[in-house]
Parts: structure tokens; C-alpha cells; sequence
């Protein structure tokens, strides 16, 4: 273990740390040593009274054991102040670094004497600092507007997925979840798949499908975004974003004798659906790709990227013909038949 280490005072967890990318860099060398949040949170501490707040931040600093000699104590939040403080008294040779991720004495969740307090604190901080490193320009100009220095560190974001968009396929299953959804097939497409992304829009029967080990699994796979009910407008604006629908049934007699309609209400917004090839679906084979087994899932699924840029013109003219008024064309004629007036205007 180094003689010499430099101690990083998380603000909050590393997950939640808006610069954690940068933390885990740090983090890689044995000479930088993560310090987590205090029992007591850095907010409650910066909000004591002054004397108050320096007794429990030494002893914090106290309770301390790092793995050797500090050289650098890291702080984000003008709260972290008061431990940062105590470090550099009971280490006199430790110097303080001061990042800033954004304007925190005017926070807008901040009331007025919380905003002096946060105020107070940066520019002790800022001031003792041996090194002050900002993300934005501004806040950088803002430092040397005060008389000080501060150096430009911009933020990463290594840890956030980055799919190739280029080659992505966005499917939109839409309808309710449960027993008659085939999850095994799910999970098998995610998994041969990988550049699918399926946004799952209702309602998900829990009572129907927890037991399921295809379902459970599915509950992990980072492709599948459950997005829960939602209203016809937002899911017709969900459907904007993908390359087409998916009716992903099982395969029974139930099934098989029906006729889905969101093959229709995807085709209104001139997109096609991958369904199994169910009898019952003859009547929209114009709106629908078949698909005899898991292998023509997947060639099908490949074969619509990009789709979403480009939506059948003809499908959507054709499936917004369909309408109520025209279905219902057998049922107003046998009416009539029966003396029974047909729609006014």
C-alpha cells in the first residue's frame, strides 16, 4: 500500500455520483482511496451551527483510518467542507482539491439561508483549495471572476451504454403481458438479438407470468424496456420511435383464432408487425410479417432496422381506410335489412 494517498469524499454513493466516471478513473490507482458519506449526511452536517459543526466534523476526521499519509483530500459540495477542513488540521501536509459540477450556492432547491450558508463555504473552499477543477467554462470564469484559479475538467460518461445506433432495431410490443405473451420467445430474441431494443407498452399480469422462468429472465435483459400502461397517444408517439410492431403470442389455439388490433393501430402510423403465422391473422396479412419459428423471428426482426425512417406510406393510407364505419359494413346492412335506421349524416 503507498506511503502517500489522496482521499476522494464521495458526496453520495459512487453509483449516484453525477461524476462517478471520473471517481472510477481516479479509483484505479491503489493511491486513491474512496471515502464514503458519513453516517451523519454531508447536508445535515454543512447545516449546523458553526461550532456545533466543526466538534462533530473533527470527530469524523478522527474516526478516520486511511491506508497511509494523505497527500490530497478530493471535495465536490461546499457541504463537504467541514470534514475537509478537519482533514487538513490533523494532516497539515494534505492539500485540498475542490471540484465543481455545478453552481451549487444557487441551487434552486435552496432556500434563501441555505443559499448564504452553501455561498460561505464554496468561497472557503474555493480559497483554501490548493487546486479548483469545474466542469464548464463558466463555472471556471465564474472562479477567476472572484479572484481565483480553476481549471476546466469536463464530465465523461464511460459507464453509459452506447448501442450502435446504426445498426439498433426498436420494436413496440403494445397490449396487455401475461399468459397468452410467449416469454421464452422473448427471451430467446433478446438474447440472439443483442441490437434489440423492445419498449413493452401495458400492463403487465403479474399472477399470470411470475412463475415463469422465461419472464423472470426477461426482467434482466437491458433490451426489454418496460414501460407499463399507457394512453393511446403516448403509445401511438412510442411507436414513432421504432421500426415496427411485435405481437409476440404463444402458440395455442386461443391465439391462434384471433386477431390482435394492435396490427392495425401499428399500421396507422405506417408500420408493419411481426406475429406468428396464425391463421387468424389472414385478414391483415397485409400489415403483418409472418413468422413460422424463431429463425424468421430473427431475419425478420433484421430486416426492419431502420425502418422508423422510413414508414410504409401505403400500409398507413390502407390501415387508416379501415375504419369503424367500413368493419362494420355487414352488421349496418343486416340492420337495415330489419328495418332499423342506419348512422345519421
Amino acid at each position: 500500500m503507498p506511503d502517500r494517498i489522496a482521499l476522494l469524499l464521495l458526496p453520495r454513493t459512487l453509483e449516484s455520483f453525477i461524476l462517478r466516471d471520473q471517481a472510477a478513473d481516479l479509483l484505479r490507482s491503489p493511491g486513491v482511496v474512496a471515502v464514503q458519506a458519513p453516517g451523519l449526511p454531508y447536508g445535515a452536517l454543512g447545516r449546523l451551527p458553526r461550532t456545533l459543526r466543526g466538534m462533530v466534523a473533527r470527530a469524523q476526521a478522527r474516526a478516520l483510518r486511511p491506508p497511509g499519509e494523505p497527500a490530497v483530500a478530493m471535495i465536490f459540495h461546499p457541504f463537504q467542507y467541514p470534514l475537509a477542513e478537519a482533514l487538513l488540521a490533523r494532516w497539515p501536509g494534505c492539500e485540498l482539491w475542490y471540484g465543481l459540477f455545478d453552481r451549487t450556492p444557487v441551487a434552486p432547491d435552496a432556500g434563501p439561508r441555505t443559499r448564504e450558508r452553501l455561498a460561505a463555504l464554496h468561497a472557503a473552499a474555493a480559497r483554501r483549495a490548493a487546486l479548483v477543477f469545474a466542469v464548464s467554462t463558466r463555472l471556471v470564469e465564474l472562479e477567476r471572476e472572484a479572484g481565483r484559479d480553476a481549471t476546466l475538467v469536463p464530465t465523461a460518461a464511460d459507464s453509459f451504454p452506447a448501442p450502435d445506433p446504426a445498426g439498433a432495431v426498436v420494436a413496440v410490443a403494445l397490449g396487455n403481458l401475461g399468459r397468452r405473451t410467449d416469454w421464452r420467445l422473448l427471451h430467446r430474441l433478446a438474447e440472439r438479438v443483442p441490437e434489440l431494443t423492445l419498449l413493452l407498452v401495458g400492463r403487465v399480469a403479474e399472477d399470470e407470468c411470475r412463475d415463469d422462468p422465461d419472464y423472470r429472465a426477461c426482467l434482466a435483459l437491458p433490451g426489454l424496456v418496460w414501460l407499463g400502461r399507457r394512453s393511446d397517444e403516448e403509445a401511438a408517439r412510442l411507436m414513432l420511435c421504432a421500426d415496427v410492431g411485435l405481437a409476440p403470442f404463444r402458440r395455442d389455439e386461443f391465439n391462434q383464432a384471433g386477431l390482435p388490433n394492435r396490427i392495425l393501430k401499428a399500421a396507422r402510423l405506417g408500420r408493419g408487425t411481426i406475429a406468428p403465422d396464425f391463421p387468424g391473422l389472414d385478414v391483415w396479412s397485409r400489415a403483418v410479417i409472418r413468422c413460422a419459428d424463431q429463425d424468421d423471428w430473427v431475419e425478420a426482426l433484421r430486416s426492419q432496422r431502420g425502418a422508423r425512417t422510413r414508414p410504409d406510406a401505403e400500409l398507413r393510407d390502407w390501415a387508416l381506410a379501415q375504419t369503424a364505419e367500413r368493419q362494420d359494413a355487414p352488421l349496418w346492412e343486416r340492420l337495415r335489412e330489419l328495418g332499423v335506421a342506419g348512422p345519421r349524416g
